[in-house]
């Protein structure tokens, strides 16, 4: 089957119904066009924008010229009540020596050593499931994914008392933060206060209020020599090699507020998708079912797993090229630009979208199915190079996803090495909020496998 996407309007309206459309959901406030075209321009009053998905302009602005493209102001606007100027939202030489200090925390060394907190949070989280019926999955791989960052950064499992709040809270936000809104769009002066609705902000004062507690403690904790070595003491205690300094309290609360956002939404949704595609195409699911029961030992958490995990990581591959957690990014011209006969002006948004470029009708083979196969495919190894950025590209790539690449197909084969899916009534529909989520949630129905032997060590 198509794997389900949103509608699409079409036709042009005022600022007024696009702000009322971006609220409900900005995937099906966009028109179908943009499947097919290289760039659209699009203004309405005070919002230019130019939609490019020409691989050409993708690569000119995310990897030649980043800084003459910096992120829009407008982002930060409408995502401050949660992240203030975390690492997600900065530019420059802010950013830079943001980036000078997490880095170092996920490199691949990092990686193997925080490998057996991924293990064990996945392993908790396929003993917390259901032994049979249908349930929506978004909740259970949200707790899954938070419970992967919590016991990575603060070495603290979700049952904690903090973390379990700091988690019911993220959703509580997830539900009131629009991807975008009126203060993303319009630009306004230093002194008006910013359009953010009072649940909006209450959620954000609430979880950043949990996060310094966190913080809080881990300095006192580095203070007396106790810190565990997780990602937490590894950035507070990491200085800029430039500069000799290290995060305030204030800036760390930022950082860890994306790093929820990030690497807990992120691969919430994506790892939602991954398992609901596997429900509706049996004979994939049956394939990462056998790989997982052959290449995993429950009992031990072997890292070079990973690297056996081939069919897992295709499969995770697909979700997100159909369902990029974060389905637009938006940038801003420094300077006058001409972009395929166009002028662009100074200030002008420039929109890159996943969503849509990962669905290219001129660049990708059978665009809107689901085809796991297709990235040992020249026409697929080709788009993973030019037309594929979930985790965008360049100098601002996201420094998790090497991270998320070992925790999506890891969580997943689990998931399929103890259980059997299958789709339930009507697919679920992708909308976008803070991430591409499912407008009723995504549901499947779970039966046990029989029980297999020992993986390969």
């Amino acid at each position: 089957m198509i794997p389900p996407k949103p509608a699409t309007t079409e036709g042009k309206g005022s600022i007024r119904r696009y702000i009322r459309a971006f609220r409900q959901d900005l995937l099906s406030a966009l028109p179908g066009k943009l499947y097919r075209a290289w760039m659209a321009e699009y203004r309405s009053g005070p919002i230019h924008s130019f939609f490019c998905n020409d691989p050409e302009l993708v690569s000119l602005v995310l990897r030649e010229r980043p800084d003459d493209f910096p992120k829009s102001n407008r982002l930060r606007e409408g995502l401050a009540p949660l992240l203030g100027r975390s690492v997600f939202v900065t530019n420059g030489e802010e950013w830079q020596h943001q980036r000078r200090i997490i880095d170092p925390a996920f490199e691949g060394g990092r990686l193997r050593e925080i490998f057996p907190q991924i293990w064990d949070a996945g392993q908790a989280s396929v003993a917390r499931l259901p032994e049979a019926g249908e349930i929506d999955i978004e909740p259970v791989t949200s707790h899954v994914t938070a419970d992967v960052i919590f016991r990575t950064l603060f070495s603290i499992p979700i049952e904690d008392e903090v973390a379990a709040e700091v988690f019911s809270a993220f959703r509580a936000h997830q539900d009131a933060q629009p991807i975008v809104n009126m203060a993303a769009l319009i630009p306004l002066p230093g002194w008006m206060p910013r359009p953010h609705s009072r649940r909006t902000k209450a959620t954000a004062r609430h979880i950043r209020g949990l996060i310094e507690t966190l913080v809080a403690a881990r300095a006192r904790a580095i203070a007396d020599g106790t810190a565990p070595d997780d990602l937490a003491t590894k950035i507070m205690t990491t200085p800029d090699p430039e500069t000799g300094e290290c995060f305030s309290p204030p800036e760390m609360v930022d950082q860890v507020a994306i790093f929820f956002l990030a690497g807990h939404e992120t691969s919430a949704s994506s790892l939602a998708w991954a398992l609901w595609l596997l429900a509706a195409n049996p004979d994939w699911q049956e394939r990462v079912a056998a790989e997982a029961q052959a290449e995993i030992d429950p009992e031990v958490p072997y890292f070079s797993a990973i690297s056996r995990l081939k069919l897992s990581r295709d499969v995770y591959r697909e979700a997100l090229r159909l369902y990029p957690p974060v389905p637009m990014m938006v940038r801003e011209a420094t300077c006058p630009e001409r972009f395929r006969d166009r002028d662009v002006p100074k200030g002008a948004q420039i929109v890159l979208s996943p969503w849509h470029l990962h669905r290219h009708a001129r660049l990708w083979d059978d665009p809107d199915g689901f085809d796991p196969a297709r990235w040992q495919t020249q026409n697929g190894k080709e788009c993973l190079r030019q037309a594929y950025i979930p985790f965008s590209a360049g100098s601002r790539v996201c420094p998790g996803a090497g991270f998320a690449m070992i925790e999506g197909p890891l969580i997943l084969s689990m998931i399929l090495r103890e259980y059997r899916l299958e789709p339930t009534g009507t697919p679920p529909v992708p909308v976008a909020r803070l991430t591409v989520r499912g407008r009723d949630g995504i549901r499947i129905r779970l039966s046990p496998r029989a029980k297999a032997g020992s993986g390969h060590r």
